[in-house]
Parts: C-alpha cells; structure tokens; sequence
C-alpha cells in the first residue's frame, strides 16, 4: 500500500508536467506545419505574381497595344485564375510556367475575342470620325480617333460599346453606332474592294449630285467603297449600306493614291501644312480635333505609313539623330520630341512631338493650342523658348526600315 501510495504521489507530482509538455509539443509542431504551410503559400503566391510578370513583359509591356491582365487566387492546392489576355501565345506560355508549381489549375481566362462578340471579329468605322474611348461609357477619356472606313479587330463588348483594335495597334472602346461589325468573311470583302479616299480637309457625302440632301460629313483620309461613277461624282457606299455621291474634285480612288503615293519631305510638309490651323483635341486625330501625336500620325498616314499613335510610343520608332541636340543633323519631316528630362532616379518622360521643316527659320509645325509653326531659333517672331527648353531628341521615319512604321500598302489588300 505505502509503494501505491508512493506511485499515485509522484504521477500527481509529475502527470501535469508531462500534460504540459505533451501540449507544448502539439503547439511546436502544429505550429512548425503551420508556418511551413504560410511559407509554401507565400512562395506559391510569389512565384505565381513573378509569372503574371514576366509574361506580360514578354508580350504585352505596353498595355495600350496588348492585353494581358491576369489575376489568382489560391484555394487549398488549387489555383484559379481569372482575367483577359488578347494572345494565346501569352496564355499558353503563362500556364505551361505554373506547370512547375505541381497544383490544379483552375483556368478561367478569358482569350480575346471570345463569345461575347460572337463571329463578328472585325469591324469598320462608319462615322467620318469615332470616338475611341479608354472605357466603355462616353464620359471617359478620349484614348483615340478612328476614320470612317478604318478596319478595326473587335475584341470584347460591354453593353454597348466594342473594344477594338485599331490598324495601329491601339486598343480601346468605341460605341456601337460608329462601327459596323463584320465577320472575316464580309470584312475581307470589304477590305478587297475598290474605295475612294477622301483628301480634302472636310467635305460631304450627298444623296445624288443636286448635292441638296446630306448623307453625312467626311474628312481627310476617310474611305468609301467605290460602286462606279456620275459625271463628276463618284458613287460611293458606306460599310452599313449607305450609298451616296462625292465629288471628283474631293476624293482619288485609293488604289491610284497608293500607288502615286510618295512619303517625301516635301509631301510630308505639304500634308502637314494643310493642317494648319486644326484644333487642339486631347485623343483627336482628325480634322475636328487633333493633338501633337494624331497630327503626326495623320500627317505620315497621308503619306502612306501607319505609324505608332503616342508620342511616347512614337519615340521608340525609326533611326535616333541629333544626339547632341542642335538641330544640326536634323531633315525636313523628321519627328522632334519634347518633354521631360531624364535623372538620377526617373527615366525621360516625352510628353510632345512635332516635325521639322527644314529651312532656314529653324522651324517646326505642331499640334499645341491647334496646329500651327514655331522655331527654335530665338531670333525669329515665332520662336518657342519653352519647347526648346524641353527639347528630347529627334528620330527619322523617311526611308527607315522599321517594324513600328508600316507601308499603307501592306495592310490593304485592293482590287485590280
């Protein structure tokens, strides 16, 4: 009985000892795993963000010309993945990289276009201008312009605006009433057949040649599909069906412009002189409205080429001259930009672009107020102290072979 007794007093003693320690080692272990399992979900989480980052970077760095924006979320040993990319090559290369993470994928990434624009892939603008907006509603901001006859690629809809791509790549909405959608089928027919185009700053379309009904307005470089011809008028239509009548006098047929077509300097001061006078219009590329990269993208498109749209993107084009920044190897019709300098601690920033006349003034004509000519030579009325200040560098389009500047010819297929 004493031994028992002697037992029962030491396990009285010693048993809340060992509770403790059975406890303590439950905490240390529960919580080993649960740290571990934080630690695992943090570098799942970091990988996964590195992925969306370098794919994006490989294919879609400037989000105004690309799609791909991507987001996750982690369930468990799932991953679920939701967003919108425009490549499929992006997509595919995204998913094989989460290969090597050894979880479930569940992928609901949506690959532009898809069903919510059904077959109707394409589309032309049937307005003489569109409005392309940053998102779709009409009180955002004005991303860009489109011309009536423009083909655009349709990749999305959200009530009643189209996320379009436009021939120079720029991504935005437009409302449905300045598009008429296509499928590939109608849209290669319209893109084969003969057109006129209109080179005259603003003009009409009529009903017949009394010219006493309005079909609508059009301006410089809008298309139409040429149906044949009525004394000095050419019978024209609209991608909707509309047909009317333009005058000889404001209009060529547009296989004989690009063909007689030649990017000069001397045209390339032509055409931008002929805009003298335009309107300043943040997004506007048009002769209702125009800011500094739309008047030289209208002014290079005049002259066959399809450049990039934004000055910022504008500078990464062509052949860099005037490193030293004197004007002294500058040409007429070169491309001068303007902005803030580079730092220590932040990149330039090109925020204004114009194109150089190459005469004696020193002059330069762009888009700042509305469409007009300045210098850079302070003895001269017109000088510009303030962009001369800010004066970045300049790049030449002429006679460059670049990827960023495309020949006309090349994206339109036109009917002998």
């Amino acid at each position: 009985m004493n031994l028992q007794r002697e037992i029962n007093n030491k396990l009285a003693i010693h048993l809340p000892i060992l509770n403790v320690m059975r406890t303590t080692l439950f905490i240390f272990l529960f919580s080993t795993m649960l740290f571990n399992r934080c630690d695992d979900v943090i570098e799942t989480e970091k990988k996964i963000t590195d992925a969306i980052r370098f794919v994006k970077q490989q294919n879609a760095p400037d989000g105004r010309v690309a799609i791909f924006s991507i987001s996750h979320q982690l369930d468990g040993r799932k991953i679920e993945l939701s967003g919108e990319t425009d490549s499929k090559k992006a997509h595919e290369q995204f998913l094989d990289i989460l290969k090597d993470l050894n979880r479930e994928i569940v992928d609901k990434i949506r690959i532009l276009p898809d069903t919510a624009v059904g077959n109707e892939h394409y589309a032309i603008a049937r307005n003489s201008v569109i409005n392309i907006r940053s998102k779709p509603k009409h009180s955002a901001e004005l991303g860009t312009q489109g011309l009536l006859g423009m083909p655009l690629k349709v990749l999305d809809k959200k009530g009643d605006f189209y996320r379009v791509q436009t021939p120079d790549k720029y991504i935005s909405w437009v409302d449905k009433g300045g598009i008429t959608r296509m499928e590939k089928s109608e849209f290669d027919e319209w893109q084969s057949s003969p057109k006129v185009i209109f080179t005259q700053v603003f003009g009409y379309v009529y009903k017949d040649p009394s010219k006493n009904e309005i079909i609508s307005d059009v301006t410089l470089g809008g298309l139409l599909q040429l149906n044949g011809y009525s004394d000095d008028f050419y019978k024209v239509e609209y991608p909707d069906g509309r047909q009317g009548f333009l005058s000889k006098n404001d209009g060529v047929e547009f296989q004989k412009w690009l063909q007689t077509t030649s990017a000069s300097a001397e045209n390339i001061e032509q055409i931008a002189k002929t805009m003298d006078g335009f309107p300043y219009l943040w997004g506007g590329t048009s002769s209702k409205g125009i800011d500094c990269s739309g008047f030289t993208k209208m002014v290079y498109l005049m002259n066959g080429f399809i450049i990039p749209r934004d000055a910022s993107q504008q500078v990464t084009a062509g052949k860099v001259i005037d490193e030293n920044l004197d004007f002294s190897d500058l040409q007429k019709g070169d491309l001068l930009f303007f902005g803030k300098k580079a730092t220590e601690t932040k990149k330039q920033r090109v925020t204004h672009v114009g194109i150089w006349l190459g005469n004696e003034k020193m002059e330069f004509i762009h888009a700042s107020g509305n469409v007009h000519i300045s210098s850079m030579d302070e003895n001269q009325s017109n000088y510009d102290s303030y962009n001369k200040n800010r004066y970045l560098g300049s790049r030449r389009y002429l006679n460059v072979e670049d990827k960023l500047i495309v020949p006309l010819k090349s994206t339109i297929n036109i009917k002998p």
